[in-house]
């Protein structure tokens, strides 16, 4: 169904939003109104493609992603997240420096944070009870200018009857990276629990990325 809701909202991103039941806008307004720019997370929940798109609506929005090592795969995906106002940087020191560029000028940025990251560059900390391999970029990103950290999912309802778009501010970060991390995986977890039955659980959020130093007590 994630995958369905996903290749659909890229057909038809105008009836897609049409669709979408937005929730404490005015949480997200406030937010971006402070001129900081927006640390926006999103994890592979329901219609999470959706959420960038309604987004791109109001300002501005640069996007992280993983490029597929399929180059067939990569370029459908690619083109079907294409749309204005959403500009779309890859995982590497590169993306970094311009998601950090579109913070300075007040934009938003988007972070899928349940993915896992490349060995050396996440942290050891538990998800769900078990010992997960995570992402410190969001919050190192939000503590360099006190940027404001939303995360948003999008419910799916019944089917074609589109999804329930909520947002929840989030506390600031600790500026240790394990703890901050910790405090992000607990963020996912109370986002996940809005549907669990529409997570992809089927990604390996446990895998041991190589270059990775070994989970503690493993």
């Amino acid at each position: 169904m994630l995958f369905s809701d996903s290749l659909w909202i890229w057909r038809n991103p105008q009836k897609a939003l049409a669709l979408v039941e937005v929730q404490n806008w005015d949480l997200v307004q406030a937010a971006i109104n402070e001129g900081h720019g927006l640390v926006m997370l999103t994890p592979h929940l329901g219609g999470f493609e959706i959420i960038p798109r309604v987004l791109a609506q109001h300002f501005p929005a640069t996007i992280l992603y993983r490029p597929s090592r399929q180059a067939w795969l990569n370029e459908v995906v690619e083109e079907g997240r294409a749309y204005p106002n959403m500009h779309f940087v890859p995982t590497n020191l590169n993306g970094v420096r311009q998601m950090t560029r579109a913070l300075t000028r007040g934009e938003a940025i988007g972070i899928l944070p349940d993915q896992v990251p490349s060995g050396g560059d996440g942290v050891w900390v538990p998800f769900f009870g078990r010992p997960a391999y995570t992402t410190p970029l969001p919050a190192r990103l939000a503590n360099r200018n006190n940027t404001p950290v939303v995360m948003f999912t999008a419910k799916r309802k019944g089917f074609g009857e589109g999804w329930l778009m909520q947002a929840t501010r989030l506390p600031p970060f600790s500026e240790d990276a394990t703890i901050g991390a910790a405090e992000l995986n607990a963020a996912i977890e109370n986002a996940v629990l809005v549907a669990p039955e529409q997570f992809i659980w089927s990604y390996n959020r446990y895998k041991h990325p190589s270059g990775a130093e070994l989970p503690p007590n493993s």
